[in-house]
């Protein structure tokens, strides 16, 4: 479908062909149309479909049409981190080229003059402001920030603003809001806590849920059947020869995420660590690093597979299997993009063969299995079935296995 068939006015419309876009993506036909009418709208849809645009256009359009007050802040965009809310505040400024409608990004950083910037249109009340949640709420602990007559209140990547411990943040947010608003809520995932969020801050929302689409064609996907204690050794071998730059290294939990940095540290590698306890300016220290060439592996919990803005990663390594299917898409996601070619490896171990079978059904396809350098012994066969004959009998040892490994 054409933009130019949605109810978008002109002065959208103009700016949609200033940028050369033309074809709407599927969530981008699928949301437009409901914010356009009022609706609250909770849509799940991976990073890379074009969502922001799916909710900037119609709110922008709504803005343009002059029912607002002009001197209030009119819309608020939550995101999960700064490089998110830059991202959304450029796209902002493309779209309303041609609209009298302004914008303010507030996100954190050591620089007072940025904090005044940031005051200053916040008290002059910006139509939108995008912000992260912690910066947000400083300035309005400050008093000089009216939200009561906000008509548009938007989070973006929902599931990872909880997973980075923003859930309080939002709700303390919610408080300053007015009831009468029109809610709009995108999220990666939908987990139960994000059920729980929609619930508590959405009124009768239409749900959009797009189907994971699957990996790039361009990324080449493989694996290796390994014992748990034989990870590490295939890092080493893969990396005796050069360290390619640019590599993530997906790992299940901080903690893992932290041991797993430190060993490589050990073998002399150039290593970078992403987690949720790092502070934010922690962690936008580590991706500018990554990002400039000064570090050249990132080891990082799923908290960084969705909205990392780096074309040219090389390899993605899955050091535990991802959870579930479309986990597993966004993390090797990272690689083969801006037309570059990509590698993505899964190591696989005993236990977690079942869930990597469960990955190979829904990709379709058969995963490539690299045999495991022979200096490191032997390794299990994949038979990814085998260990659910065992669920009638031991069930009470493997739930203590299973506690055991999760520690």
């Amino acid at each position: 479908m054409k933009f130019s068939e949605l109810s978008l006015n002109d002065q959208v419309l103009d700016a949609l062909d200033a940028m050369r876009f033309e074809e709407c993506t599927p969530i981008q036909e699928q949301a437009i149309p409901v914010i356009l009418e009022g609706k609250d709208l909770i849509a799940v849809a991976q990073t890379g479909t074009g969502k922001t645009a799916a909710y900037l256009l119609p709110v922008l359009n709504r803005l343009s049409e002059g029912n607002h007050p002009e001197d209030a802040i009119n819309c608020v965009v939550m995101a999960p981190t700064r490089e998110l809310a830059q991202q959304i505040d450029q796209q902002m400024e493309g779209f309303s080229y041609f609209m009298p409608v302004s914008s303010v990004a507030v996100y954190g950083g050591n620089d007072g003059i940025l904090f005044e910037q940031q005051k200053r249109g916040l008290t002059l009340g910006a139509d939108v402001v995008i912000a992260t949640p912690g910066r947000l709420i400083a300035h309005l602990s400050l008093g000089y920030v009216d939200l009561s007559r906000v008509s548009y209140f938007i989070l973006d990547e929902a599931d990872r603003m909880l997973d980075m411990g923003f859930y309080e943040d939002i709700m303390q947010i919610v408080k300053y809001l007015p009831k009468e608003r029109q809610t709009i809520m995108f999220s990666a995932t939908m987990p139960a806590k994000i059920q729980q969020l929609a619930n508590s801050i959405l009124h009768d929302p239409v749900e959009v849920k797009l189907a994971v689409s699957k990996p790039a064609e361009k990324i080449i996907q493989a694996a290796y059947i390994c014992y748990e204690n034989q990870k590490l050794g295939i890092i080493r071998h893969l990396f005796a020869e050069q360290t390619p730059e640019r590599v993530i290294i997906f790992a299940s939990s901080k903690l893992k995420v932290k041991e797993v940095a430190k060993a490589l540290k050990q073998m002399k590698l150039n290593v970078g660590e992403m987690h949720s306890d790092l502070e934010q300016a922690q962690r936008e220290e580590v991706m500018y690093e990554f990002k400039a060439g000064k570090i050249n592996i990132l080891v990082a919990t799923d908290i960084v597979a969705r909205g990392i803005d780096i074309d040219d990663i090389r390899l993605v390594i899955n050091y535990d299997v991802p959870h579930d299917s479309e986990d597993y898409v966004h993390r090797i996601g990272r690689t083969a993009r801006a037309n570059n070619d990509g590698v993505a490896l899964t190591f696989v171990s005993e236990k977690e063969q079942s869930k990597f079978k469960t990955i190979e059904r829904f990709l379709e396809k058969d995963i490539y299995k690299i045999p495991v350098p022979e200096e490191l012994g032997s390794a299990p066969a994949y038979a990814p079935h085998a260990p659910e004959k065992k669920k009638n009998g031991g069930g009470r040892h493997n739930n203590r296995k299973r506690d055991r490994n999760r520690k």
